[in-house]
């Protein structure tokens, strides 16, 4: 992507259009990072060749299926956490609660390759069941994974790793699943922002069979608060 002359308005009273040429790299990041929000964070937890840990956070990082269940995270140039992917590719995704969103914020410092983030934020190495890097002993949650594949363009790394073991701290469990309230994931925003779940609500989805002979909008669904 090359630098533009072209600078995003202050402010202004019309739609605003533009293709990722138009400006400036960092403006459209700018512009990415604060519509696709909130995003969850996958606090990635990987091992080098020489047995050092690392452990990183990536707001680009979501589900990306079910049958079979993968993971998908994404880091901007070639960082600790791809670097040791290519050699031992494995990782754990940890689930970052908002009581971890300070430690979880320290170990994004630029540390060279040869520290251990676990040691440096005080953090504890659990061993992982299926897989050799750790985990995260402080997060209510984990999802031990395999890489499948990783997608290399320009300055953009794409992992995409096979679920092979998920961990979940009792203390989030509830009537057969995980409680969102009690899990208190943090969300990423844009820049240094960051969010809470804050107010859920159930919406259910609808069914051809009581939307069909209406006109669509008297057979939609409301929100209801959650519980």
């Amino acid at each position: 992507m090359t630098d533009s002359s072209s600078s995003p308005p202050k402010n202004t009273d019309q739609p605003i259009e533009v293709a990722p040429d138009d400006w400036a790299e960092r403006d459209f990041y700018y512009l990415m990072t604060s519509l696709v929000i909130p995003r969850p964070i996958g606090w990635i937890s990987t091992m080098s060749e020489d047995g050092i840990r690392n452990l990183a956070p990536h707001s680009y990082f979501n589900m990306m299926g079910s049958d079979p269940f993968y993971i998908a995270f994404g880091s901007h140039n070639e960082k600790d956490t791809v670097s040791n992917l290519r050699k031992v590719p494995q990782f754990v995704a940890n689930i970052v609660s908002m009581d971890l969103l300070e430690k979880m914020n320290f170990t994004a410092t630029n540390f060279p390759p040869n520290e251990d983030e676990f040691s440096w934020s005080g953090l504890t190495p659990v061993p992982s069941k299926k897989i050799k890097p750790p985990r995260v002993g402080e997060a209510k949650a984990h999802l031990e994974c395999e890489v499948v594949q990783i997608i290399d363009d320009r300055h953009t790394h794409i992992v995409l790793g096979h679920v092979v073991h998920a961990h979940v701290d009792p203390s989030v469990w509830r009537d057969g699943r995980v409680d969102p309230k009690l899990l208190d994931p943090a969300c990423r925003l844009s820049g240094s922002a960051y969010a809470s779940l804050g107010e859920l609500v159930n919406v259910p989805r609808a069914s051809w069979s009581k939307v069909e002979g209406t006109s669509g909008q008297d057979a939609m669904p409301g929100r209801r608060e959650k519980s």
